[in-house]
């Protein structure tokens, strides 16, 4: 799959098991518990070991939208970004927001911390029901418009679990115009 480059970062979309990447985070798509869950929140709980819900209950949760950090435990990561993405409805009770607020709140984190290389899972688009296409255009543009304020953040890696989930992705990074790097 191609690499973008938007200002200092580079961008890509990869398809493969996030919980192997060796990144400085890994974003979760976390429920508002933070205690663990189904798709790629059971499978990043599992692979960072008991400790990961450990400090996960000092949390005390986490709003839909917003995000909070761990350490990674026994991941590859050093550090687990959970967000909480929005569940689909339609469309008509803020979705598209809440799930632009998650990409925007974890770039965020990883400025505040130093943190150069984080890899995002596509939010909300399992259990959570929001239409793929749709997120993976949410997902590059407030992406996009998030790094000019986390200069820190040198790569971005959109870790999708299918085929299909990753020509989505590279398709709405296109339709920003960045080159291939």
């Amino acid at each position: 799959m191609a690499a973008r480059q938007v200002g200092q970062a580079r961008l890509e979309v990869i398809v493969a098991d996030i919980t192997t990447l060796s990144v400085d985070a890994i974003v979760n798509a976390a429920n508002s518990s933070l205690l663990g869950g189904g798709g790629v929140d059971g499978a990043i709980h599992r692979a960072a070991g008991p400790e990961l819900l450990a400090e996960c209950r000092t949390l005390h949760g986490c709003e839909t939208g917003d995000a909070k950090i761990t350490q990674g435990y026994r991941l590859p990561a050093k550090h687990v970004i959970h967000t909480v993405g929005p569940v689909w409805n339609g469309g008509g009770l803020g979705e598209d927001d809440l799930l632009a607020s998650c990409y925007r709140r974890s770039i965020e984190l990883c400025q505040k911390h130093g943190l150069a290389s984080v890899a995002f899972p596509a939010i909300s688009t399992g259990i959570y029901r929001f239409p793929a296409e749709r997120a993976a255009g949410i997902a590059s543009k407030s992406i996009v418009d998030a790094l000019p304020a986390a200069p820190v953040v040198t790569q971005v890696i959109f870790c999708c679990f299918s085929d299909a989930s990753g020509r989505l992705h590279e398709e709405a990074l296109a339709a920003f115009g960045s080159p291939c790097a």
